[in-house]
């Protein structure tokens, strides 16, 4: 089951190269052995850096759901998730993810993460771009609204 899954998600990938809407990459979610969502990266074809194959599906899958959490999801996806889909990966409280490819595969067709990788772990004030905080006296004024309100939803 979860070869096929894993490979609807590769021919998503192939068929996005084919039909040039974007880069080598598909995912797909399940629910229930059930394909809820999928996408192949849209990229190049939207302009939006953010539109990898495995944001695209969480998007579309949390709006079928109508939440913006996948607790009993499954994501199959042609490739090992860069950092920001690794982050909406947790953000959306994925139960699983299942790959083909490594993040050293992508990088030898010239999808190389490690960079972002190796920038995650450096501190703030030291990274390539540049990043200054500011201390400001309102800065934690929209966190102290969040705290006060009763009816928020947690996520």
């Amino acid at each position: 089951m979860h070869r096929n899954f894993l490979n609807q998600a590769i021919e998503l990938a192939i068929d996005n190269v084919n039909t040039g809407r974007g880069g080598p990459f598909g995912a797909i979610i399940v629910k229930d052995n059930c394909v809820l969502s999928s996408s192949g990266n849209r990229v190049t074809s939207t302009l939006d850096p953010t539109a990898h194959a495995e944001i695209l599906a969480i998007r579309l899958a949390c709006q079928k759901l109508n939440d913006f959490q996948l607790k009993d999801c499954v994501l199959y996806t042609s490739c090992e998730p860069c950092p920001m889909c690794l982050g909406a990966i947790y953000w959306s409280r994925l139960k699983k993810v299942y790959f083909a490819c490594s993040r050293e595969d992508a990088a030898a067709a010239n999808f190389d993460d490690s960079y972002i990788y190796q920038e995650i772990a450096i501190p703030p004030s030291e990274r390539s771009i540049v990043m200054k905080h500011i201390d400001l006296p309102t800065a934690n004024e929209p966190f102290n609204v969040w705290k006060k309100l009763s009816d928020k939803v947690l996520y």
